[in-house]
């Protein structure tokens, strides 16, 4: 198996079982005032590109447009 076609398989599992820990403790936060929402759902939305950045990067070959 190609380091690229790893990349892909580890980032769908990984993705699929973010999406499955962000929802499961979002429920947690449903009843939290609105800015705590907020705050938990902007960085739960933002916090999966940094290991996808570094999955990508390695996935490629460890190439990295300057």
């Amino acid at each position: 198996m190609s380091r690229t076609s790893l990349a892909i398989l580890i980032g769908v599992v990984g993705f699929v079982l973010y999406i499955l820990a962000v929802v499961a403790l979002g429920d947690h936060v449903v009843l939290a005032h609105w800015a705590v929402q907020t705050v938990y759902y902007v960085v739960a939305g933002i916090i999966w590109v940094w290991p996808a950045k570094w999955l990508m990067i390695w996935g490629a070959g460890g190439r990295r447009a300057e």
